[in-house]
């Protein structure tokens, strides 16, 4: 139903013509910037905003951090020395991805840059990420066995 090949559709004869060995008089070119001055500059923002955070949102970073490190150390042990206990490992991993979640939720919640909960008081979204913590290790521990 179309006709003519290639040539007849604007957005493939722009396709081809960029596969093709020719190179047109009127191409030109464009320097890519160096992904190194990107990276350095992306770094020194980062840390620019980072450096803005509030003291107890560092914290609640901190122990995410924490918690997703101890996931992978235990998935690393389990690559060595075997997956015996299956349903230990599983607990444990489950135990630290579910608490590292509960814990990103709790940061979303305290963050005063969040218009969606700001009227939920702090010691409301702590008193909730606790019970949720209780109610993930209560599932974990009967998980267990």
């Amino acid at each position: 139903a179309g006709g003519g090949g290639p040539r007849s559709d604007p957005h493939r004869a722009g396709f081809t013509h960029c596969l093709s060995s020719k190179r047109s008089e009127g191409a030109r070119f464009v320097r890519m910037p160096k992904a190194d001055g990107d990276a350095k500059l992306l770094i020194q923002s980062l840390n620019k905003a980072y450096a803005a955070t509030p003291t107890n949102l560092k914290i609640i970073d901190l122990y995410v951090f924490f918690a997703m490190v101890t996931a992978l150390v235990q998935v690393g042990y389990m690559g060595v020395v075997g997956s015996f206990p299956f349903n230990s490992f599983l607990s444990g991993v489950l135990s630290c991805i579910g608490t590292a979640v509960l814990a990103v939720c709790l940061r979303i919640q305290v963050n005063k840059d969040n218009k969606e909960f700001k009227d939920l008081p702090p010691e409301r979204a702590f008193a909730d990420f606790v019970l949720c913590n209780l109610v993930l290790h209560l599932v974990i521990m009967n998980f267990l066995g």
